[in-house]
């Protein structure tokens, strides 16, 4: 544990960044490189006025930047160090080669993914490009809907990605500014709980352990190169497992309750919205709203951990729903969105058979409030009657100009 505790109270009011960097702070990382970008620059900014103030024992390496700083994360990983980092948009593409790197040798690195969108044009308000972008690295990823989660999740991150059966590296996402930058009511675990929770670090093929020589990245080809990923893969969707068993584990020390699909009144729903970050929330009023207004069964859900993605568990919740709207924020670049690919390829091999459209939104930034919510529930329940959309599969939802639509059904 690093050698001065801070004073908590059991109530603070923090933003997202501030809760990554207490995070951070708590399970003593030993490493954190860093190239400060915006929405997640607080993250690291709060870290370091930590390590200035003596509350924190490990490293900060400043590096030219965000290619760096992963690179410098797979370096202190590789010889034996609890590492972390945080970034966003610009920063985050730029890491994309040592992404893949890292996950490839098995560095349990945890990246605090504060939301944003990719340029052009440039834009530092929040959507889910850059959530998009790594899902195919190889990291764990999950993600929170507001302060309190970002905070949780990110202790779990380092919990899960450490076990000794995955040794993978953890994506804790947060949508940019909207939870990053709002300050909110959050119950911290004391110093002493949260680091007892995840533990000192195990070292497994540490390059300093000089008794034990190994190498990381190695070139393969085409003789091993199929077998390591197989592994790597196979190690990922091991994850599942281990991922259930840390929120088990994490509510029984705070009381909080995560769930590898979370889902508000899906029970009886006719009609669901799935969506990620803090659309949840704002669904769960409009669920609320639109129910007592007009009786609509509505519900909306949302997948606590993008990769590996809950296919099964999310199938199971919408076997009886009628219509279901999957909404992407982040630009789907030549084809639907990559929710509404995951929810219908989840559904295909089962019984179940809604209708389904994809409404990409929010880009930039850009805010979706409860009226429109209730609208795109009184749109869905209209198509779950007449058993057909009434329109093409994908809309452009919220853009100015003339309707944007596009896939004919």
């Amino acid at each position: 544990m690093n050698s001065k505790e801070m004073e908590l109270n059991k109530v603070e009011v923090w933003d997202g960044n501030t809760c990554n960097a207490q995070a951070f702070r708590q399970v003593a990382v030993d490493v954190l490189a860093a190239y400060p970008i915006t929405p997640s620059t607080n993250t690291v900014e709060t870290y370091a006025s930590f390590h200035a103030n003596g509350y924190v024992d490990g490293e900060i390496i400043m590096v030219e930047s965000e290619h760096a700083a992963m690179s410098g994360c797979v370096g202190a990983g590789a010889a034996g160090g609890r590492v972390a980092t945080a970034t966003s948009s610009q920063g985050c593409a730029l890491m994309v080669e040592v992404l893949y790197q890292c996950s490839g040798m098995r560095i349990p690195v945890v990246l605090c993914l504060v939301n944003r969108a990719l340029a052009a044009p440039l834009n530092v308000n929040g959507d889910h490009s850059d959530m998009y972008l790594t899902r195919d690295s190889g990291w764990i990823q999950l993600d929170s809907f507001n302060a309190q989660e970002a905070y949780d999740l990110t202790l779990c991150s380092f919990r899960i990605g450490e076990h000794k059966d995955v040794r993978l590296p953890v994506i804790s996402n947060q949508d940019g500014f909207l939870t990053s930058h709002t300050a909110q009511t959050v119950r911290p675990l004391s110093d002493k709980v949260a680091y007892d929770f995840v533990g000192d670090y195990l070292q497994v093929n540490a390059m300093l352990d000089f008794t034990n020589p190994v190498t990381h990245g190695v070139q393969t080809e085409h003789d091993w190169h199929f077998e390591h990923k197989a592994k790597q893969h196979a190690a990922l969707m091991g994850s599942l497992t281990v991922v259930e068993k840390v929120f088990e584990e994490f509510e029984k020390i705070s009381g909080r309750k995560y769930n590898l699909v979370e889902s508000y009144k899906v029970e009886d729903a006719d009609v669901v919205i799935v969506c990620l970050g803090t659309t949840y929330e704002t669904a769960m009023i409009a669920v609320d709203a639109i129910r007592e207004e007009s009786g609509i069964k509505a519900g909306v859900l949302a997948p606590r951990l993008f990769r590996p993605f809950p296919l099964t568990q999310l199938a199971e919740k919408l076997q009886n729903v009628k219509a279901i709207a999957c909404m992407d924020r982040s630009a789907p670049g030549g084809t639907v969105g990559t929710l509404y690919n995951e929810v219908a390829g989840a559904l295909f091999n089962t019984q179940a058979r809604p209708v389904l459209k994809n409404l990409v939104y929010g880009l930039g930034g850009r805010d979706i409030i409860v009226n429109e919510l209730k609208e795109i529930f009184v749109s869905l329940n209209e198509e779950a009657k007449n058993g057909k959309l009434n329109g093409k599969i994908q809309t452009l939802h919220g853009v100015r100009g003339p309707e944007l639509s596009f896939y004919e059904h």
